[in-house]
């Protein structure tokens, strides 16, 4: 079996192609216990317009129709950036009991960088883990922000 390096590789690899359409490089992959990716995704807002084109939610979407249910409750999420509090609620709500997360998310995260949905009142709270790769998640991340700003934009056009 796979080893949680090994998807979030994928996820990165899923980034990568998020940085080639111009949107934010964040991907993600979502895995079944017996180590099968049910779902994949990345970032599509610039691509498609769309302010909920997330990487965590058409993971989500794949995995359900995957699976013919929205209950993902024995996979695993992996995604290369920790989620915001919209994924975090689609996290909650598809019922995925542990998420990895690559870098940390200063302006946004809701996992513990600006707040942590996972520890609050809800009835499910997936397990949460940084890493692996959290390296190679945040320097990807930190390279696409300062080639934009060189180019003159400011995080509220990114």
């Amino acid at each position: 079996m796979p080893s949680p390096a090994s998807y979030m590789s994928l996820a990165l690899s899923l980034a990568q192609e998020a940085l080639q359409t111009g949107d934010v490089p964040v991907g993600c992959v979502i895995v079944q216990p017996d180590g099968d990716v049910i779902g994949r995704g990345r970032n599509r807002r610039e691509e498609r317009g769309d302010a909920l084109a997330h990487a965590e939610l058409e993971a989500i979407r794949q995995a359900c129709r995957t699976l013919g249910t929205w209950r993902l409750d024995k996979a695993t999420l992996y995604v290369t950036l920790e989620p915001c509090a919209m994924c975090a609620g689609a996290i909650i709500n598809a019922r995925i009991p542990v998420v990895r997360y690559g870098a940390r998310e200063p302006h946004t995260g809701a996992c513990g960088s600006v707040v942590n949905l996972f520890e609050e009142s809800f009835s499910h709270r997936p397990r949460l883990y940084r890493g692996p790769l959290e390296t190679e998640c945040a320097q990807l991340l930190t390279d696409f922000f300062a080639q934009a700003r060189q180019k003159g934009k400011t995080l509220s056009e990114i």
